[in-house]
C-alpha cells in the first residue's frame, strides 16, 4: 500500500503558525510515502515565501516522507503588476526552490502520478490543459501497467461541487477528461478553489468510457479559508494487490485542541473490467 499526503494553497505569506506547527505534528506522527503539494505554494511568488516553503517541505522530509511531487500553481507566479518578470521569467524562483521541471512524474510499483503545469503567464488564475499535454499524458497512461493506479495531479479543478465554481474549471478538462479515460485515468487531483470534496466524474461527464475520481484539497495553511471552513488536507491510500483501490481520508484543523482531526472518508473501488478497458 501506498500512502501520500496530499496538501494544496498553503499560500506562504499567510500562512497561520499554529496550523504549520500542527501539520508538522501529524506527519511526524503518521508518515507517507509521497507528499503531492498541489500548487499555490506562496502568496504573492516572492523569493522569501519559496524558501519558507522549501524549509517546511524539506523539514516534513525529515520526518518521515521520502518522496516529493510539487507543481506550480497560479500564485507561484509573479504578480500581475510586474508584467517583466512574469512574461520574461515567470518560474525563475519557483525553479529556484523546486526544482527545473514543472510537470514532475511519480511511479512505483502500485501507482503513476502525472503533475501537470496548467498556469501560464499570460492567464491571471484559469487553468488550461493544452492538447500537447493531452496527448503526452495518453501516451504515460498507455505505457502503464493497467494494474496500477493512475493519477493526473494540476493545480485548478477538472470537476465541480458548487454551480458558483464553474468559472474555476480547467479550460479543456472536458477533451482532456474523454481522451484520459479512454486510456486508464482513474483520479484527478488539485487544489486552487479551497473546498475539499471527492466525487465521481461521470455525474458531471456522463460521457466517460470509465469513471474518474477528483480528489480536491483545501486550503493546508493559510489564513485564506473559505466560508468559514477549517484548514485541511487529504491523506490516500492506494492498493493494487486486490484490484484497484483507494481510501481518501480528509483531515480538518480542530482548534481547541490544535491538532488536525480525522473530518471525512471516502472508498474509491474501480469495476475489474476496467482494466481490459484501459489495457
Amino acid at each position: 500500500m501506498t500512502s501520500i499526503l496530499h496538501i494544496s494553497d498553503t499560500h506562504f505569506g499567510t500562512e497561520r503558525q499554529l496550523i504549520v506547527e500542527a501539520m508538522e505534528a501529524h506527519v511526524r506522527e503518521r508518515g507517507a510515502d509521497l507528499l503531492v503539494l498541489s500548487g499555490d505554494i506562496t502568496q504573492r511568488a516572492r523569493r522569501q515565501q519559496f524558501a519558507a516553503a522549501q524549509a517546511f517541505v524539506r523539514r516534513l522530509k525529515s520526518y518521515g516522507i521520502p518522496e516529493t511531487l510539487v507543481i506550480p500553481g497560479n500564485h507561484d507566479l509573479p504578480p500581475v503588476h510586474n508584467p517583466l518578470l512574469r512574461l520574461l521569467c515567470p518560474y525563475g524562483d519557483y525553479r529556484r526552490h523546486f526544482g527545473q521541471e514543472l510537470e514532475p512524474v511519480f511511479e512505483n510499483d502500485e501507482l503513476l502520478l502525472i503533475g501537470l503545469n496548467t498556469t501560464h503567464p499570460m492567464r491571471r488564475k484559469d487553468g488550461r490543459v493544452t492538447a500537447d499535454q493531452v496527448r503526452t499524458v495518453c501516451a504515460r497512461l498507455r505505457r502503464c501497467d493497467p494494474a496500477k493506479l493512475r493519477i493526473v495531479v494540476a493545480h485548478q479543478p477538472f470537476g465541480l461541487m458548487v454551480p458558483s465554481d464553474i468559472h474555476n474549471i480547467q479550460r479543456g478538462a472536458r477533451a482532456a477528461l474523454m481522451r484520459w479515460a479512454e486510456a486508464g485515468l482513474d483520479i484527478v487531483m488539485g487544489g486552487h478553489i479551497h473546498l475539499p470534496y471527492v466525487l465521481p466524474l461521470s455525474g458531471q461527464y456522463p460521457e466517460l468510457a470509465r469513471e474518474i475520481w477528483t480528489v480536491q484539497a483545501g486550503t493546508a495553511l493559510s489564513c485564506r479559508v473559505r466560508g468559514g471552513l477549517p484548514n485541511s488536507f487529504n491523506r490516500l491510500y492506494l492498493s493494487s494487490a486486490q484490484g484497484k483501490q483507494a481510501r481518501v481520508e480528509r483531515w480538518d484543523y480542530h482548534a481547541p485542541s490544535g491538532r488536525f482531526a480525522l473530518g471525512a472518508h471516502f472508498d474509491l473501488h474501480w469495476p475489474p473490467a476496467d482494466l481490459a478497458l484501459s489495457a
